[in-house]
């Protein structure tokens, strides 16, 4: 009874909020990496899009106007990471705020001896424990083009999300039936620890030197090559790739033609030679 109910919702939400054909099509062409999915793949994400709009308000902040052509193009880079998982892993929040830039959130902290300190350092992007995303919609629309960028700052955040389905961000998100937390955390601590090496020794990196900066921070920087440039990230971790794969349950270099990653290959064999 509750299923039949939750399809007929999602059927008259689908059926009234429709997206009109030359938003959906100019949005979708604003995203290069998009262009490798299916036809069903496309049509799905179309109806998760919609979806995500109905729940979710994207909103302007400090004078920023978000298009109708920016909330889908935000709306499609989320969605992208549940497309084959359950958008109800985005129920946590019902906000994403739009900044014209960078924005200056106000944080105090105490320290062991109780002094009080306060800073204001700029951030492109930050999402909170059920609380919002933010976005600096520069940076979103810098992140379409990850080839000459190097970041995508949307699917950066909404993995921050996943990963704070069960609380802080800590790199470990809830997985889904069948996969292992033993496994996920020995491939990550491992390919984490090579990653800060390399960045520790002043070793050029191809992916963001930033996954350094924490374990949490690895798995979003990550997520965001896995969907924008899978065979570099099959390429430099394979192991993690394959950990990815499951965890999002789509093979995105095999949309594109490359070999398929197998989920066994050892992380600390094959990816402590990789390049970056």
């Amino acid at each position: 009874m509750f299923a039949a109910l939750t399809r007929w919702r999602r059927a008259r939400v689908l059926a009234r909020s429709a997206l009109p054909d030359a938003l959906w099509h100019e949005a979708f062409a604003a995203l290069p990496f998009l262009a490798y999915l299916h036809d069903d793949e496309r049509a799905r994400l179309r109806d998760l899009v919609v979806l995500f709009l109905e729940a979710k308000s994207i909103v302007g902040a400090g004078g920023h106007e978000v298009t109708p052509r920016q909330r889908v193009i935000i709306a499609l880079q989320a969605c992208l990471l549940l497309l084959n998982r359950d958008l109800a892993l985005y129920d946590g929040f019902e906000n994403v705020i739009v900044y014209p830039g960078e924005f200056r959130p106000v944080r105090q902290w105490e320290d062991e001896d109780g002094v009080v300190h306060e800073s204001d350092e700029p951030l492109a992007g930050e999402a909170m424990p059920n609380g919002p995303v933010v976005l600096s919609w520069p940076d979103v629309e810098a992140g379409a083009d990850f080839e000459a960028s190097g970041m995508n700052l949307v699917i950066h955040e909404f993995a921050h999300k996943l990963d704070m389905v069960k609380g802080e961000a800590d790199g470990c998100p809830p997985l889904p039936p069948g996969m292992s937390t033993a496994t996920w955390q020995r491939v990550f601590t491992t390919a984490y620890a090579h990653f800060c090496g390399r960045v520790d020794r002043g070793r050029r990196t191809v992916i963001d030197a930033y996954a350094a900066e924490h374990p949490a921070e690895f798995f979003a920087v990550l997520s965001e090559v896995f969907f924008a440039d899978p065979v570099l990230l099959s390429g430099q971790y394979p192991a993690v790739y394959a950990q990815l794969a499951q965890f999002y349950a789509q093979d995105p270099a095999s949309r594109i033609g490359a070999p398929r990653v197998a989920a066994s290959r050892d992380v600390a064999g094959s990816d402590a030679g990789a390049g970056g």
